[in-house]
C-alpha cells in the first residue's frame, strides 16, 4: 500500500491474545510493506483493516476524495434529504410564487393590500406544495386556536350523531373547528380535570353534551374561563353557564294529551332510566297531561331506553294478575316502543286495536314498523346547531341564557280510539 507521495506504508501486525497465528500460514508478527499482505489470508486481512483505517482515511482526505462512496444524502445527510422530510413551510411557498413571506402571509390572513394576480399566484404555490398552515404557531401568535371544544359527559346519548352533526356544522360555518373529549361519570374533580386539559388546548370555548344530573351538579362550582354551555336537558345552577334543551316534558305532554283526546283513560308510561334528565322530564309531561283530565289516570314503570326493556315491561303488563289492563302505552323512547310491538307480537295483542302505543324521539325506522309508530319528533341536529351558536354569542359578551327547542308529535297508525267497554 502506497501513500499520498508514493512511499511505502510500513505495518506491523500483532497475533490475538490465545497465541493463534492471524493469516493460515501461523506467523505471529508481521513487519513488512503492504505489498507483502498479499501472501496472507483473508481473516489477516480484516486485522489488518482495523489498524491502517486511521492513515488510510487521512491519506484520502488529503488526497481530496470523499469519505463514503454512497450519494450525499442517501440515508439522512445532505440538504436533499431533510428538504425531502420536511413539510413545506411559508418561505419554500414564498420562493415558488416569487414573492416575500410577508406577502404569503398577507394571502393568508386575507389582507385586502395583496393584488389579485399576486393572490392567484400564491394560492397556486400553496395548491402545489400541499402547504398546510402551523395551527399551534398561529395560536400562539395570534391568541385564538379557532377551536371549540366538545365533551361528551354520558353513556345513554342515543341521538349523538345528529347532535354532533349540528354542532360541527355550525361550528364550521363560523370558521371553527370541534375538538372532542369524553366524560363517562366519576368524581368532579375528573370533569374539571377534563375540562382543564381542554382549555390547555386554548379552546375558545366549551359545550358539554350531558344526560344525567350528576354533570349539573359537578358543573355547577367550575370555572373554566372561556364560554360554557351545556347540550341536552337538565338545568345548571350556574348563571355564568348557557342551556340549551329539547323541551322533553312538553313532549309527553303532546304524547298523551293526543292519547286522553282519542278517549283512553288507563294510560300507562314504560319510562327511561330514571337517573337521566329525559327520562325525569318525561314523566313529569306525563303525570301533568294526566293532571289536566281528571277522569284519566295510569301507573309508570322504569326500564332503560332499550328495546330489551320495553319487551320484558310489555310481557309484565299483559301477564301480571293484579291491576287494571292499560288501553294505552306512553313509551320512554321509540327503542322501547319496538320492543313493546315485538312482546305484543308474541303474544297475540294488536296494536292499535287492543293497546295504543306512542314512542318518543322520532328515530330512523319508527315510520316502518307494523304498525307505523305514533311518536314525538325532537330535532336533534337542531339542537347541536343552536348550542353553539349560543355559545358563539357568549364569545362575543352576549350573557348565557336558557333555550328550548319545541318537539313535534307525529300521528302515525300505532294509535287509535279505544275499544268500548263490553
Amino acid at each position: 500500500m502506497t501513500t499520498s507521495d508514493g512511499g511505502r506504508l510500513p505495518l506491523r501486525v500483532f497475533p490475538p491474545p490465545d497465541g493463534r497465528a492471524p493469516g493460515r500460514h501461523g506467523a505471529k508478527e508481521f513487519t513488512g510493506d503492504s505489498d507483502a499482505m498479499t501472501s496472507w489470508g483473508g481473516s489477516a486481512l480484516r486485522m489488518w483493516h482495523h489498524r491502517i483505517g486511521t492513515a488510510a482515511r487521512g491519506n484520502r482526505a488529503r488526497a481530496g476524495r470523499p469519505r463514503c462512496s454512497r450519494r450525499r444524502g442517501q440515508y439522512g445527510g445532505g440538504r436533499e434529504a431533510k428538504d425531502m422530510n420536511r413539510a413545506p413551510g411559508m418561505v419554500d411557498v414564498a420562493r415558488e410564487a416569487g414573492v416575500s413571506h410577508v406577502t404569503v402571509s398577507r394571502v393568508l390572513n386575507d389582507h385586502p393590500s395583496v393584488r389579485p394576480e399576486t393572490r392567484a399566484r400564491v394560492e397556486a404555490a400553496i395548491e402545489k406544495l400541499g402547504y398546510r398552515r402551523n395551527s399551534v404557531a398561529r395560536a400562539l401568535k395570534s391568541r385564538r386556536s379557532s377551536t371549540i371544544g366538545v365533551v361528551l359527559a354520558g353513556a345513554e346519548l342515543y341521538e349523538l350523531p345528529r347532535i354532533l352533526r349540528g354542532v360541527q356544522t355550525a361550528a364550521q360555518r363560523a370558521g371553527y373547528w370541534v375538538n372532542l373529549a369524553s366524560w363517562q361519570g366519576g368524581t368532579t374533580r375528573d370533569l374539571a380535570e377534563t375540562l382543564q386539559r381542554l382549555t390547555d388546548q386554548a379552546v375558545e370555548a366549551i359545550a358539554v353534551i350531558a344526560d344525567r344530573p350528576m354533570v349539573m351538579d359537578a358543573l355547577a362550582d367550575i370555572v373554566t374561563g372561556v364560554p360554557m354551555t351545556v347540550v341536552m336537558s337538565g338545568n345548571v345552577p350556574n348563571p355564568d353557564v348557557g342551556f340549551v334543551e329539547l323541551d322533553q316534558e312538553l313532549g309527553a305532554r303532546l304524547a298523551v294529551r293526543h292519547l286522553v283526546e282519542l278517549g283512553h283513560r288507563r294510560i300507562v308510561h314504560l319510562t327511561g332510566a330514571l337517573r337521566t334528565f329525559d327520562a325525569r322530564a318525561r314523566v313529569e309531561g306525563w303525570r301533568a297531561a294526566l293532571n289536566e283530565a281528571p277522569e284519566a289516570g295510569g301507573e309508570f314503570f322504569e326500564g332503560d331506553f332499550t328495546g330489551n326493556s320495553g319487551y320484558r315491561l310489555a310481557h309484565y303488563l299483559v301477564t301480571r294478575r293484579t291491576g287494571e289492563p292499560p288501553t294505552a302505552i306512553f313509551a320512554g323512547n321509540d327503542q322501547m316502543a319496538m320492543g313493546v310491538l315485538a312482546a305484543f307480537a308474541e303474544l297475540g295483542v294488536k296494536v292499535p286495536g287492543d293497546v295504543s302505543l306512542v314512542g318518543f324521539d322520532d328515530i330512523a325506522g319508527a315510520a316502518y314498523q307494523v304498525p307505523a309508530l305514533t311518536t314525538v319528533r325532537q330535532d336533534f341536529v337542531a339542537l347541536g346547531t343552536r348550542s353553539i351558536e349560543q355559545v358563539l354569542r357568549m364569545m362575543q359578551g352576549e350573557s348565557a341564557s336558557c333555550e328550548r327547542i319545541a318537539p313535534e308529535l307525529v300521528i302515525r297508525r300505532s294509535t287509535a280510539p279505544p275499544k268500548p267497554p263490553r
